[in-house]
C-alpha cells in the first residue's frame, strides 16, 4: 500500500505539471507589438547592425600607423591639456578658490 500510496502521488504531481503548463501560455513577444498589423512591425535596418557589429570590434581592427601617430597625439594629449591649461589660467586670473584648493 505504501508504494501504491508513492505512485499515486508521483502520478498527481506529473499530471500538475504537464496541465499547469498547458494552462499558462506563453506571451508572444514581437518587437513594437501591439493592436498594430503585421506589416507595421519594427524592420531592423541592415546598415545600422552592420554598424553596431563594426562598432564592437573596433579595437580588433584598429592598427596603428605612422599616418594615425598625430591624430591620436592631437586627440588623446594635446587637446586635453590644451583644455586643462585654460581652466587654470582662467582659475588663476579669478583668483578662484577651486586653484586654492589645487595648491
Amino acid at each position: 500500500t505504501n508504494a501504491l500510496k508513492k505512485n499515486r502521488m508521483m502520478m498527481r504531481s506529473a499530471v500538475a505539471r504537464t496541465a499547469s503548463r498547458a494552462a499558462v501560455q506563453q506571451q508572444r513577444r514581437r518587437m513594437a507589438g501591439g493592436p498594430f498589423p503585421n506589416s507595421m512591425n519594427v524592420h531592423k535596418n541592415k546598415f545600422v547592425e552592420e554598424w553596431n557589429g563594426r562598432r564592437e570590434i573596433t579595437e580588433l581592427a584598429f592598427q596603428v600607423t605612422p599616418q594615425k601617430a598625430p591624430t591620436v597625439i592631437l586627440t588623446c594629449v594635446l587637446i586635453p591639456y590644451f583644455f586643462y591649461a585654460q581652466s587654470k589660467a582662467e582659475f588663476q586670473s579669478r583668483g578662484d578658490r577651486h586653484y586654492k584648493e589645487l595648491c
